[in-house]
C-alpha cells in the first residue's frame, strides 16, 4: 500500500505569481492538478459531465465535432441564474471525482492541487489537507497583468476588482506565500516549504 499524498490546494487572486510557484513545486517532484484544466476533460466528449450537460442544455450547444461549445453555454448560463445552478450541479461532482481519481492514482508525495475558486465554498476544499495562498501587492500584480497580458491599467483594475479579497483568501489559509521580493527571494522561501512538507 502505497502511502497516499499529501494534498495541498493552491489559490490566490489574478497576477500574484501562482503558475511560477506551480512550476517550483513540479520540478521537485510535486504533482501538480489544474483544476480548470480537469473541468475542461469532464465535458470532453467522454468526460462524465458531457452526456448530463448535453442532454439538460440541448444539442445546440455542440460544435460540429462533438465539443461542447463553451461560449455558447456560457451565454445560456450566464444570463440565467437557474440554468448556472443546474450547470455547477452536473460539473462540480464530476471534476470532484476526476480530481479525486488522479489524486488516488500518483505516487508523487506532494499533490498540489490549483484552483481559483477554491475557498468559494465548493467541494474542491475537501480533497486538500492544507490550503496554501499565494499573495502580492497590488502594485505588483497591476504591473504584472499590464506586462504579461498586456491589460491597460482599467483592465486589470477591473479583473482584480472582480475577485474575491485577498484578506478572505489569507484568513483561510494554512500558510501564506508572499511574492512581493525577486525570483530569487520566492525561490528561498519555496524551498524552505518543500523541505518542511515532503520531508515531514
Amino acid at each position: 500500500m502505497t502511502k497516499r499524498a499529501r494534498v495541498v490546494g493552491l489559490t490566490g487572486n489574478i497576477a500574484t505569481g501562482k503558475s511560477t510557484v506551480l512550476a517550483y513545486f513540479a520540478k521537485k517532484g510535486a504533482h501538480v492538478v489544474d483544476a480548470d484544466k480537469v473541468a475542461h476533460r469532464a465535458m470532453a466528449p467522454g468526460g462524465p459531465a458531457y452526456g448530463p450537460i448535453v442532454e439538460a442544455f440541448g444539442s445546440d450547444i455542440l460544435q460540429a465535432d462533438g465539443q461542447i461549445d463553451r461560449k455558447a453555454l456560457g451565454q445560456i448560463v450566464f444570463a440565467d441564474a437557474a440554468a448556472l445552478k443546474q450547470l455547477e450541479n452536473i460539473s462540480h461532482p464530476a471534476v470532484y471525482q476526476l480530481i479525486e481519481e488522479e489524486i488516488r492514482q500518483t505516487d508523487a508525495p506532494v499533490v498540489i492541487l490549483e484552483a481559483i475558486k477554491l475557498l468559494d465554498g465548493g467541494r474542491t476544499r475537501l480533497l486538500c489537507d492544507e490550503v496554501w495562498v499565494v499573495t502580492s501587492g497590488e502594485e505588483r500584480q497591476l504591473k504584472r497583468l499590464r506586462q504579461t497580458r498586456g491589460m491597460d491599467e482599467a483592465e486589470a483594475r477591473r479583473r482584480m476588482a472582480a475577485q474575491s479579497p485577498q484578506s478572505e483568501k489569507v484568513r483561510q489559509a494554512d500558510r501564506v506565500i508572499v511574492n512581493d521580493g525577486s525570483i530569487k527571494d520566492l525561490h528561498e522561501q519555496l524551498a524552505q516549504i518543500w523541505q518542511e512538507v515532503a520531508l515531514s
